[in-house]
């Protein structure tokens, strides 16, 4: 599994995703909406690649949220 990054602070506004392990299956729709920021381990869970991936990265995990049948991934709006 690679490491998980932090985003660019500074550059882009990062968003902010969480995910409820709790809740993860590890079906891997987010892996698939969103590869550049999610990775199905050998534990069957999702686990982020990018702890706060770009703006531009928004509409891939946003579309990972929506996919997601348990509901397991949130994005968390800062103020």
């Amino acid at each position: 599994m690679r490491r998980v990054r932090g985003g660019s602070r500074g550059r882009e506004q990062a968003v902010k995703v969480v995910i409820n392990l709790d809740l993860c299956e590890g079906n891997a729709r987010c892996q698939e909406a969103a590869p550049q920021v999610f990775e199905v381990g050998e534990d069957d869970r999702a686990h982020l690649l990018v702890a706060e991936p770009d703006e531009s990265q928004r509409a891939a995990v946003e579309r990972a949220v929506r996919l997601c049948p348990r509901q397991a991934i949130t994005i968390v709006e800062e103020k």
